[in-house]
């Protein structure tokens, strides 16, 4: 009965999640991974996930973009003078984020404009054209940093003019926000995950010592060397179209999920069977 009724809640919760479906047999699947003593801190874990369905998402970016919008017009700056980037870093789903709001915000019939990162020529084009104005990126989830700003410091060569710069994005890392800072980057963002949000994190002190070590410990069983995912994260975040590489491996689960099935797995923890 008690794992029946997480199993139930963790579907209900999860219904959108795209690269594998989370069902009553998934979730009963992955508790069964865990001895009896640990089931109940696996539980909390599926309690602490901070998930963004696809609804929840577009209407962030919806909010936030309308705020953004609102300040620069303030500022003198209306929709022409505004520049949409879709950064392509690893696993990022920028271009699907942008099309998702350029349609709900209609953001093409206001004049705004719309570049790739990696389009050089009509980067350099669109900002010389407008001459001053707002770069705004827009993406999935940022953990770091260092991705996002790979993409956007080889992209930012090609700017001519004077642009403010801002990110659009559901959920971004305390580390991120640094990160972006540096740059004069401001992000608009739905969520800030901070470290004390991720029970496996050391920063966090929402588990005891002994039951975050134990998880930790499983964690490293599965994945030596990214038990706790990109730089060691432990980001607690899962998006409807992927789960970051930043959040632990107990949610992950193997690469073509054997022997430990995660309940998040990525795309590319799958076997191409699975995920095609």
């Amino acid at each position: 009965m008690w794992r029946r009724f997480h199993s139930v809640k963790a579907v209900l919760r999860f219904h959108d999640y795209r690269p594998q479906p989370v069902t009553l047999r998934s979730v009963s699947r992955w508790i069964k991974h865990f001895a009896k003593c640990d089931r109940k801190t696996a539980a909390f874990l599926l309690d602490k996930i901070i998930y963004l369905s696809e609804g929840h998402t577009r209407q962030i970016l919806l909010d936030q973009n309308a705020a953004l919008i609102k300040r620069l017009a303030n500022a003198g700056l209306p929709p022409r003078k505004l520049i949409y980037v879709q950064v392509h870093d690893a696993g990022s789903s920028s271009p699907v984020m942008l099309n998702m709001l350029r349609d709900a915000a209609v953001l093409e019939r206001l004049g705004c404009r719309f570049v790739d990162s990696r389009d050089s020529l009509g980067l350099n084009k669109a900002t010389n054209e407008v001459g001053e104005g707002a770069l705004i990126y827009v993406d999935d989830f940022v953990g770091t940093g260092n991705q996002f700003c790979k993409a956007r410091d080889f992209a930012v060569k090609s700017v001519v003019g004077t642009f403010s710069e801002f990110l659009l994005v559901p959920s971004i890392c305390e580390e991120g926000i640094y990160q972006l800072a540096e740059r004069g980057i401001e992000a608009y963002a739905g969520h800030v995950h901070a470290k004390a949000e991720r029970p496996l994190h050391d920063n966090s002190n929402l588990l005891g010592k002994d039951a975050k070590q134990r998880m930790r410990v499983i964690c490293k069983g599965i994945s030596p060397k990214m038990s706790l995912g990109y730089k060691e994260l432990a980001t607690m975040v899962i998006l409807y179209r992927n789960a970051p590489n930043s959040v632990p491996a107990v949610l992950r689960g193997n690469q073509n999920q054997a022997p430990f099935a995660g309940i998040f797995p990525r795309t590319t923890d799958m076997s191409v069977e699975r995920a095609g």
